[in-house]
């Protein structure tokens, strides 16, 4: 019980005003409160399942610089995303469902988290209860985030959807080109290549996937 409680308090306090909880919030303006939360708590489970069983020996290898660079990546192609806007032409929105959305932008956003890393540590203090940390920390994380999403449903009534489009876009554009830079720059320099392919593909999967007009021949 002891373990429950710890790791609940230490992943929900960890989770307040972390870029995690910005993206729960960014996602609560795109799609329906219920399906955002449970595809959250899908990928926390699942980030979480690995935090627990590692118990924390892979804490340099999350926190190295790969994480940080393919991690800002995913911010950055985030950003775009959000730029774009998510209507009935967009690549994404038509090949795969809001649920899948919601749990792969949320688990790469967790991977080498904050909160990922304090449920390995929680672990290492319990490690005979891998089960109560798991549930503690996913419960933590998922009540965090329902706040963030309460949140974001209340900005989307009150607020006119460009301005807070752009200011979303804007926050992660900055966090994914600050952790794309502290990554790359201690990698090999053919790391930016992976950069630039992922870019690409993010660019033409948002922007080049929607119909193209034909006029009509007499």
């Amino acid at each position: 019980m002891d373990a429950f409680i710890v790791s609940l308090v230490m992943v929900f306090l960890a989770e307040m005003g972390d870029k995690t909880q910005l993206v729960a919030l960014t996602l609560a303006g795109r799609y329906k409160p219920g399906l955002v939360l449970a595809g959250i708590a899908a990928a926390t489970a699942v980030a979480h399942i690995v935090s627990v069983a590692l118990g924390g020996l892979l804490g340099n290898i999350l926190a190295g610089p790969w994480v940080a660079y393919l991690a800002g990546l995913s911010f950055i192609v985030f950003g775009i995303w959000t730029l774009r806007g998510d209507d009935e032409t967009s690549g994404i929105r038509r090949s795969t469902t809001p649920f899948l959305v919601v749990f792969w932008t949320f688990l790469i956003a967790e991977m080498g988290d904050k909160t990922m890393l304090t449920t390995a540590a929680v672990t290492t203090q319990h490690i005979k209860d891998l089960v109560p940390v798991w549930l503690g920390s996913t419960i933590g994380m998922v009540l965090s985030d329902a706040i963030a999403i309460g949140v974001g449903v209340y900005l989307g009534a009150k607020l006119p959807e460009k301005p807070v489009r752009w200011t979303c876009a804007s926050i992660f554009l900055l966090f994914g080109a600050w952790s794309t830079w502290i990554g790359v720059k201690v990698l090999p320099t053919w790391s930016w290549a992976i950069g630039a392919l992922v870019l690409a593909g993010a660019l033409v999967a948002l922007f080049g996937t929607g119909p193209r007009k034909t006029e009509s021949v007499a």
